[in-house]
């Protein structure tokens, strides 16, 4: 049974002449997203600001809980 899938999926994409160049595309879109523009976007702020992973709990902690109560007084 997996044999005649795997084959199926196999000829599919080796007969594929624009399926292969929209793939390309794809993937070099979705290489730009997670790669390239994570570290122009994302910085790693908690690495930056604090030493310890107790600082950085702390920290996620207290905006976490801080965003809340603000958002049941609204």
């Amino acid at each position: 049974m997996q044999y005649n899938i795997y084959t199926f999926y196999r000829d599919g994409f080796r007969g594929m002449v624009l399926g292969k160049k929209l793939w390309k595309i794809i993937l070099i879109k979705l290489f730009v997203m997670f790669v390239i523009l994570k570290f122009f976007f994302f910085p790693n702020y908690l690495n930056t600001k604090f030493q310890t992973d107790e600082e950085k709990g702390n920290y996620v902690l207290e905006q976490i809980t801080r965003n809340a109560s603000l958002n049941k007084l609204k």
